[in-house]
């Protein structure tokens, strides 16, 4: 019976033609022996897998080849590049740096670096993994790799080039090799397979080369594992059993019920998910990861940025089709903030359930959005006369909120409800006309507006003064809505007790602050600013509403003192307390 070779080793590339996915590296390195360019030493770093030691061979091979070609490559037929193909060639030498890491290993080689070489140019050392040297190894290295004999070329090859010492990297051309592109994977998993004489699908070659995450020798490994599963007949769905993978069609199923609002639904496939063993946060990381890929097929031009089978990506494309951009922001959200979360949660399960649950209600959200169900409480927008006579719209000073409590929109309501019982009263009453003074400069108002104003406050009593197309309100009136939006909460009695105990105060026209005496309740109002806000410049119709909160100097409560800070308080008053207690060498207890 023949020894079976695996993949890796019986396809490993001879010839830079032959290497997959670092045309760059390649090239560059064949002109530098097209123009007799050769550095004395090479670093080459990057994943592992990725082809940084076989590139370090057909390097080695090629500068040291008698005949090459014309486009720079190794004959394969001199002598020394058979004495490369059956491992007894005296000009190319590999270290292992990780079983090779002390000062005597590196002398040993520097003591070989002097013997000149008996066949071809060049003596070529190859130092694998190079980043396990010591310390000392690196110090003793320094100097013969500043300074080599002609012969002697340097290759060092690692996949963690920040663990060598900058004077290392100094001396060194540095060679960065990149992950292999999925494509690039499966194109050569299709040629081994051709080889080979195996039968595979599209699909499944696309899940083996994402599962080994741009590692060429990985990608190989799996296809023989693969291939001693299926028999020699790799399909999609034993390569999901094999390799364990969470199955396309769960997630399509999953984003199906999401869309369709079935909670229920949703629960009995993420139960399913997790009798199969998945992790809890390798799901939410995937469901993230098809939203995204949702996102990205919903524009022909982006699609192709989502590297999977043809009828896969066709999959996708239809259902992208079937939702909007603002929804798959908003579940790319929940979903990513899920993830960030899950480590931190102690109940795990229920979070990717209360996950679901908020994903499958996105879609009632965004339809009740559209009807006018459920608005959420936007700032008044500005208008202000300039000397032209036009009406410019500003631009809103404070952001939209997105999503607003429960409990503030019913406040609202109520507090709807209320004014429009009084000004039924007040509209049995003869009207009185308010009038403040207000200061004219930096208001931006022309002469002609004021008139204007003045004309409409003698032919309209009843209106109020307008300042920039927002309404003039009285502290009595700011108190008035500040109770009214306390009196309306029902949840936060912390909140709601600091509203009822701190009144505002009126600094300006339009900015008024809360004076309280704790940092507790700063805070409290600090958190709640906005819906605050909103509420007042609402209630209030002005949109320039500002609210400041500071701590009362002479009534701020303070928190009790320890014992070394009231002996540190005592010592700043007497400074015959410190020398006593350390002649005496007393302790607080």
């Amino acid at each position: 019976m023949d020894t079976f070779i695996v993949s890796a080793r019986k396809y490993r590339p001879s010839t830079f033609r032959s290497v997959v996915g670092q045309e760059a590296l390649t090239t560059t390195l064949k002109n530098a022996i097209a123009g007799n360019k050769l550095a004395h030493a090479y670093l080459f770093s990057g994943p592992r897998g990725v082809g940084k030691t076989t590139c370090a061979r057909i390097f080695a091979k090629t500068i040291n080849c008698l005949n090459p070609t014309h486009d720079y490559e190794a004959c394969n037929a001199c002598e020394s590049c058979v004495a490369f193909n059956e491992q007894r060639s005296y000009n190319i030498h590999e270290l292992d740096a990780a079983s090779n890491n002390s000062v005597d290993d590196i002398r040993s080689l520097i003591d070989q670096v002097r013997v000149p070489p008996q066949i071809g140019k060049y003596k070529v050392y190859i130092i694998d993994e190079v980043h396990m040297l010591s310390q000392s190894a690196f110090n003793s290295f320094l100097k013969t790799l500043e300074e080599p004999p002609a012969h002697a070329i340097f290759i060092l090859a690692t996949t963690e080039k920040h663990k060598i010492i900058p004077t290392i990297l100094s001396r060194c051309q540095v060679y960065d090799f990149n992950r292999i592109h999925i494509g690039d994977i499966v194109a050569h998993l299709q040629y081994v397979a051709q080889a080979e004489g195996v039968q595979t699908e599209p699909e499944a070659l696309n899940i083996i080369a994402q599962k080994a995450d741009g590692g060429m020798r990985d990608a190989l490994s799996i296809f023989d594992q693969t291939v001693s599963y299926t028999g020699g007949n790799i399909t999609y769905q034993a390569v999901v059993e094999n390799l364990n993978v969470l199955d396309y069609e769960y997630y399509f199923r999953l984003s199906e019920a999401i869309f369709a609002g079935e909670v229920a639904n949703s629960l009995l496939i993420l139960n399913d998910i997790l009798n199969r063993g998945f992790e809890g946060q390798y799901i939410i990381s995937g469901i993230s990861s098809h939203f995204r890929d949702l996102l990205v097929c919903k524009d022909p031009a982006t699609a192709q940025l989502f590297q999977v089978g043809s009828s896969i990506r066709e999959k996708y494309i239809g259902m992208a089709q079937q939702c909007s951009n603002d929804l798959l922001y908003r579940a790319i959200e929940l979903a990513n903030d899920c993830d960030l979360n899950y480590r931190l949660s102690k109940n795990k399960r229920l979070l990717l359930e209360l996950t679901l649950i908020k994903l499958c209600q996105l879609t009632e959200d965004s339809a009740a959005e559209k009807q006018g169900k459920k608005k959420a409480i936007e700032p008044i927008t500005i208008q202000k006369k300039e000397q032209t006579g036009k009406t410019v719209v500003q631009p809103e000073k404070t952001e939209r909120l997105q999503q607003e409590p429960d409990r503030q929109l019913q406040a609202s309501e109520e507090v709807n409800r209320i004014k429009a019982v009084q000004s039924e009263k007040e509209s049995e009453k003869p009207a009185v006309t308010k009038r403040r003074s207000v200061p004219m400069a930096g208001m931006g108002v022309s002469l002609a507006s004021i008139n204007n104003t003045q004309k409409k406050e003698t032919n309209n009593s009843g209106e109020q003064v307008r300042q920039n197309g927002t309404n003039l309100f009285t502290e009595k009136e700011l108190i008035a809505a500040w109770e009214s939006y306390a009196a309306a909460l029902k949840e936060e009695v912390l909140l709601k007790n600091t509203m009822s105990l701190y009144l505002p105060r009126m600094l300006s026209d339009v900015v008024f602050e809360v004076e309280v005496n704790t940092e507790l309740n700063k805070q409290y109002l600090t958190d709640n600013s906005l819906s605050i806000l909103s509420y007042l410049r609402e209630k209030l119709q002005n949109g320039d509403i500002t609210m400041t909160i500071r701590i009362a100097e002479g009534n701020a409560i303070k928190k009790p003192l320890t014992s070394r800070e009231i002996f540190d308080e005592m010592v700043q008053q007497n400074p015959a307390l410190q020398k006593l207690s350390d002649e005496f060498g007393l302790e607080l207890s």
